[in-house]
């Protein structure tokens, strides 16, 4: 998402920065270029107009100007005013003092409605609140039957009674709640292809009928400056509290995410960023400004680190590498929780400063990372355990076996070996050498 604007901005303030003084018509000239580049972004002609007109006139002062450090002064102000633009500080969802808190999740069909239904369902239950969902979707074909299996899979009990009245359905799942004495209810309603008078007059009864603490729209980030427009109409009729934007994951040029705050004056509170249940994200206004500018994201690496990653199994592992028996057993443990943080181009570019580092065409391959993993699989539990074993009949055998050459198998032994010898300096105290890694191109 936004990696296309991201590139044109950081070339824009490349050339700023390597000016020793900056005049106004620089300024205007480079500000000219951001106009452009948020137009290509997808966001709505008049958010760009009034950015750029913010900035510029924050970054013509003579303070600015003189200043000895002009270029990075405007990219502050730049990065500044992207935090304004995406809703200054991050907004959590609110509940009610008397439970049950209803959340209403509504949006156009396609968006991903009822999937982000069981996503939300899901990292309330992680923060230690019970949730009932409340299938009123009654037109779209199988909706019921996809929530109740989304239900299962997260084990959070799911409220249905059919093909009937959706206003009826709502309110007694919401009684139905309260009997069971739990915290949350998360309403899943019909969508259409296009906003329509049936459809908001039906949510504005539901609305009306379970008096939701939290209105939140979900909106598809690959429909651009659409998401925008669907946003407005949602928000003219119902007052939306807030906005789920889906398929963040997705080639999109990040316009909605730009332009929804700004047009609305509801707050992005989630993102989605992929197909797995666990794929909900906190939206946060600095630090998506930080990765635009190509500053990175080091506090959501080290949350989906620390997601990953328990302190128990962190103690273990430096036990083990204490201990010199860290195996390759180990070592593909390692790997999986590592490919769960994200694609490794995508952590790198969480790294701050390393966009500008990397060469643009740099890339981890993922294939390579898969080839060590079926490696290893392929290998007994003794071989995992003691590499030294592997000699060439079963070097030849784990190569069949995992759809490689021996000298792939070579390859990652040697890997293994740099590795733990790596760990042993470090556990050890000392300054560590290079780090073994698959090859990048």
């Amino acid at each position: 998402m936004l990696e296309q604007l991201s590139d044109r901005l950081g070339a824009i303030f490349a050339r700023l920065s390597g000016r020793g003084r900056v005049s106004e018509n620089n300024v205007n000239e480079a500000m000219r270029e951001v106009r452009i580049a948020l137009l290509e972004a997808d966001v709505s002609l008049a958010v760009a107009k009034e950015f750029v007109a913010r900035v510029k006139e924050r970054s013509t002062g003579a303070d600015v100007l003189a200043s000895l450090t002009p270029g990075q002064t405007i990219l502050k102000i730049v990065y500044d005013e992207l935090v304004t633009l995406l809703g200054g500080a991050q907004e959590r969802l609110q509940f009610s003092d008397a439970p049950p808190s209803v959340i209403l999740l509504v949006g156009l069909q396609g968006s991903g409605k009822t999937t982000q239904v069981a996503k939300l369902a899901l990292r309330l239950k992680e923060q230690g609140r019970r949730s009932l969902l409340v299938a009123a979707d009654v037109y779209r074909p199988a909706a019921i039957a996809q929530l109740q299996t989304l239900g299962r899979q997260i084990d959070v009990p799911v409220f249905e009674q059919g093909q009937g009245d959706p206003v009826k359905i709502a309110r007694d799942g919401v009684a139905q709640a309260r009997r069971l004495g739990l915290s949350t209810v998360i309403v899943d309603t019909a969508g259409r292809l296009q906003i329509d008078a049936p459809l908001m007059d039906e949510l504005e009864k539901i609305s009306s009928a379970v008096k939701p603490k939290e209105i939140l729209l979900v909106v598809d980030a690959m429909t651009g400056q659409e998401a925008t427009n669907v946003a407005k109409g949602f928000h003219a009729r119902l007052g939306i509290t807030g906005v789920i934007l889906t398929k963040l994951d997705g080639d999109a040029r990040g316009g909605a995410a730009l332009s929804i705050h700004r047009e609305t004056g509801a707050a992005i509170k989630f993102v989605g960023t992929g197909e797995k249940v666990s794929a909900l994200e906190p939206f946060y206004p600095d630090r998506l400004a930080s990765r635009i500018l190509g500053m990175g994201d080091a506090l959501t690496l080290i949350e989906r680190a620390q997601s990953v990653y328990s302190a128990e199994q962190t103690k273990a592992l430096e036990q083990k590498l204490r201990r010199k028996e860290f195996t390759l057993d180990d070592f593909l443990e390692q790997l999986r929780s590592v490919r769960k943080l994200g694609s490794m181009s995508e952590i790198l570019k969480m790294i701050p400063g390393a966009s500008r580092v990397l060469p643009k065409d740099f890339e981890v391959p993922e294939r390579e990372l898969g080839k060590v993993e079926a490696i290893i699989c392929s290998m007994t539990m003794r071989e995992r355990s003691n590499p030294a074993i592997l000699n060439g009949s079963r070097r030849k055998r784990i190569a069949y076996g995992s759809g490689t050459q021996v000298a792939d198998v070579n390859r990652l032994v040697k890997q293994f070996d740099q590795t733990r010898t790596m760990m042993k300096s470090v556990g050890q105290g000392k300054r560590p050498g290079k780090l073994p890694f698959p090859a990048a191109r």
